[in-house]
């Protein structure tokens, strides 16, 4: 539809709003009153931590390498692999049998870790002029619309549905509409990014190869490393959904800043984008069945 419908890439001021609600719904399914005991998983954050901001580094410096040397091109694959997912992964997260707990207690530390790391990788990479693209703006504002909101709005339901039969009817209501509302934003981002993609092909194609092996090996790296720290099942997903998952939707305010980025810096990041959901939909179908026998966690 997105290539023969003309208007689509309207839709992505939807984005935003659909991601909210998704999150919102998924959040209910949640058991926010535990969110405190999962704050105090510290082998869980560790194990995150080292999978996002030290292996898959060492993943993308290997990918980068089969990269054409055109620093626009390797700019926009660096800057969305290198920043983990802080919004949409605790939905799939949660439809693949991970502990969604865990990750949305998590959300913080990947936020601030990335916001000073990012520009450390860029520079490591492209050259100290690359580190200044790096804002805090978009992060920010990612993390109070997508999770802060949604969180509270997630908790008060909650909340009202422990008191009221009303509130249980409609949080029982709400219960139906996860997989409905991720379905709504996969149609809208589909819609509203493919058409982007055309005016950037060639970059598009040579970038291909090198998203599609991240998603295949991203999530086993992930998953590695919590068998390595003795995760329970449950958790190790969660470790192994975020490896795979990047901020896409946050890294493209990055992205269309950048002076004569356009159209390829926001192709080459929106075509990461279009393979990480198809990927997330082979993953939650697939991540149920890691760990059928689980490790008790020390921590």
């Amino acid at each position: 539809m997105a290539l023969i419908v003309p208007g689509t890439t309207a839709l992505e001021q939807g984005i935003n709003p659909a991601l909210a609600f998704m999150l919102f719904v998924t959040f209910l399914q949640v058991p926010l009153a535990e969110l405190r005991q999962a704050v105090y998983r510290f082998r869980f954050l560790a194990a995150l931590l080292l999978t996002n901001f030290v292996v898959v580094p060492i993943i993308v410096a290997v990918l980068v390498q089969f990269l054409p040397p055109d620093p626009m091109i390797r700019l926009g694959v660096l800057l969305v692999l290198l920043a983990p997912c802080i919004d949409y992964v605790v939905t799939f997260s949660q439809l693949g049998r991970a502990d969604a707990r865990l990750l949305l207690a998590a959300t913080p530390a990947l936020l601030i870790v990335q916001m000073l790391l990012l520009p450390v990788y860029l520079s490591a990479f492209l050259g100290p002029a690359a580190a200044s693209l790096i804002k805090a703006g978009p992060f920010v504002h990612a993390f109070i619309w997508l999770i802060a909101i949604p969180l509270i709005l997630a908790v008060l339901v909650q909340v009202w549905a422990g008191k009221s039969a009303v509130g249980a009817r409609v949080s029982s209501v709400l219960g139906l509409l996860p997989v409905p509302a991720t379905a709504v934003v996969l149609f809208i981002v589909v819609a509203a990014v493919v058409p982007q993609l055309g005016q950037a092909l060639d970059a598009t194609f040579q970038v291909v190869p090198i998203y599609v092996a991240y998603a295949v090996i991203a999530p086993l790296a992930g998953w590695g490393i919590a068998r390595l720290f003795q995760l329970d099942a449950p958790a190790g997903r969660a470790v192994a959904f975020s490896a795979a998952t990047r901020n896409s939707l946050v890294v493209l305010p990055l992205a269309l800043a950048v002076p004569g980025a356009v159209p390829l810096l926001p192709a080459i990041i929106v075509t990461q984008t279009l393979i990480e959901l198809v990927s997330e939909l082979i993953y939650v179908r697939l991540a149920p069945k890691f760990g059928v026998t689980s490790i008790t966690p020390l921590i």
